[in-house]
Order: C-alpha cells, then structure tokens, then sequence
C-alpha cells in the first residue's frame, strides 16, 4: 500500500471542494462505526495485559514509529516485557498474523514492522486484525502491549491513547478523507491520555490547544551509517559535495530539512510511504553520496551500492520523565529513573 499527502490537504478549496461530499460520507461512516462499538454493536475484545495504542488522527507520517520506540525502551527500564503489534504496512505475505525478527522481510511483513523488531529487540507482531496479533504477542510472554498505529481500531480494547500531531502540516485543511487528511475529528483527541507535537515550532502554543497532556517530541539526526557496513561518518561531513536524499516515508520533506539544517546541500527524491524500491532507484549520473532513512534502509537488503549511508536518528521527548512517571503510577510498576532521550530510532517521518 502506497500512501502520500496531496498538496490540496493543505488548503480548502478546489479539488478538495470536489471531494467534499464523499468525506462526509465517510465522516457519516466513521462516527457510526464509533456508536456502534459504544452500544455493543459491534464487538471489541480485552487483552489479558495492559494495551498503549501510539497513533493519530490524520494520514502521513506524524512520528508514531520512533515513539513507540522509545516507549519500548522506557518500559523495559521500568521492568516491563513490552511486545509490538503493527498492521504491517505493505507487508505481502499471505497468511497472518506474521512474527517479524530482524532478519524478516519487509515486503512480506511492512518496513515499519521491521525496523520495530531491529531496533527494539522485543517480540514484534504483525497483523492487519490487531486483536489477533495481540494474541500471538502474548504467547511470546509480553506482559504488555503496545499498538503501533490502530488508533481507528476499536475492535481492541485499550489501556491507554496517546495520539501524535505533525507540527509542520498540524491539520492540514481539517477535512476527512479524501478531501483533507483527517480519519477523525478534532475532539477525538479529547479522548487520549497524552498528545505528542512531533516538530518543536513555536508557533504552536500548547497550552492554548485545550488538549490533554501534551508533549513535544523532535528526532534529532548526528551521523550516518554505511549501508550494509559499520563505517559511521558524521552528518556535517556531508556539507563538502551535494548529497541525493531519498525517501519513501509519511513526510520527506521533514527529512530533507532535518539534513538541511547541517549544512548539507540536498538533492531531493520524494517516493510515496512504503514504496518498494529496486536498484535503478539509487542509481545516479554522478559520485555524490545517497543518504536514506532508517525505515527505508531495511528494505534495501538485495541492494548493494557503497554510495548510500542510513541516517541516524535520535528522540526527544520534552518532559518526558512526568510522563513516564504519570505512566508508571497508572499501569502500578515500580520507579526507575527515566531517560527522555534514546538514539537508533526512527523513521523520521
């Protein structure tokens, strides 16, 4: 599945006016889709451990990947067992649920789905019936659970909801599919435990937001790592030549800037979230670098080429220690002091 944000999200107007009396069918379907999971209706199904879903109420990417990292490791550190279930975006493989290690292929599982198993190191699920793939989780021995993504998925009872808003496009021109990228309403996060603002603009006052708790979260980026190699350079080691930037994440524009901000001369290559690539997708007429994120990296495992280096990417969470203590205090484990910044993670969306 590939997924990208048309520029007609940003503004009303035009050909989202088009489209705006199909988003109110799908506002129409959504909100009874909620109604019926409230009245009993529909069905939804208690985990025997603790459930956090990490998601959002908009398409493209807002950064639920890198946080669900960090939650991971916060955990572990409190003295949890954590396991993931994801969706497995762009995953091929013909039966479910699929247990994704290290060494899983992305196309069969999902890109986020593996850099999940690789950079956390805990039982990493993929399953498009996220209850399902609870399941399967809790045979591995997690004594909780998180859901990356399948903040729509109400067929799973929850715990806890933290929601994650893109600071740069906030929400865009605040209509539904497939006139604006919104999946649900503002007030839906009215309804989350914690909001997280990936980006740190100040021009968003989050204290004015009327939201409840709410955090910022930015991923800081300091070096690069050879393909398929432990040969690490800096980023500002870049700046001597133009660099090819590719990246087929929620928001690549965010990643060309990040690399901007170190004095680096980008050369940019937009691909659509998820999107497969094959070698001719790096394939250049000149000898300058290829910097890619880490999502994309673990799709490029039969690709062979010295030129590419996978950007590192480092999480910050303001306030993190409140939160994870407001956490603790909720889910009855034990005090640890908490860390708010952990590196290798991303997907830098």
């Amino acid at each position: 599945m590939k997924r990208s944000y048309p520029a007609f999200w940003s503004h009303r107007g035009g050909f989202s006016l088009l489209l705006w009396p199909i988003s109110i069918l799908y506002f129409a379907v959504i909100v009874c889709r909620r109604w019926f999971y409230r009245w009993g209706i529909l069905s939804r199904h208690k985990i025997d451990v603790p459930v956090i879903v990490v998601g959002n109420i908009t398409v493209g990417g807002t950064g639920k990947t890198p946080l669900v990292i960090w939650l991971v490791r916060q955990l572990q550190a409190c003295g949890w067992q954590p396991g993931v279930v994801t969706r497995g975006y762009g995953g091929e493989a013909s039966t479910w649920p699929q247990i994704v290690t290290s060494e899983s292929a992305a196309n069969m599982v999902g890109d986020e789905a593996v850099l999940l198993a690789q950079a956390t190191e805990v039982p990493v699920v993929a399953d498009r019936q996220r209850v399902r793939g609870c399941q399967a989780l809790i045979k591995q021995g997690v004594d909780i659970i998180i859901s990356d993504d399948g903040l729509q998925h109400y067929a799973l009872q929850r715990d806890i909801e933290w929601a994650v808003i893109d600071g740069d496009r906030l929400f865009g021109n605040k209509q539904f599919l497939p006139a604006g990228p919104l999946r649900e309403s503002l007030d839906r996060l009215q309804l989350c435990n914690a909001v997280f603002v990936q980006g740190v603009s100040e021009s968003i006052d989050l204290d004015a937001t009327k939201l409840p708790s709410t955090y910022r979260m930015s991923i800081n980026n300091s070096e690069a790592k050879k393909l398929h190699s432990n040969e690490t350079r800096a980023l500002v080691d870049f700046k001597t030549t133009p660099v090819h930037a590719v990246a087929g994440i929620g928001h690549p524009q965010r990643f060309f800037a990040a690399l901007k901000t170190h004095g680096i001369s980008v050369i940019e290559h937009a691909f659509p979230d998820h999107a497969k690539f094959d070698a001719n997708d790096f394939h250049f007429n000149d000898e300058f670098p290829v910097l890619i994120t880490e999502k994309d990296a673990v799709k490029l495992t039969a690709i062979n080429n010295d030129r590419i280096w996978v950007v590192n990417a480092e999480l910050e969470v303001t306030d993190g220690a409140a939160l994870m203590s407001a956490l603790k205090e909720k889910l009855g484990k034990r005090d640890v002091e908490i860390d708010n910044t952990l590196g290798d993670q991303s997907d830098v969306q």
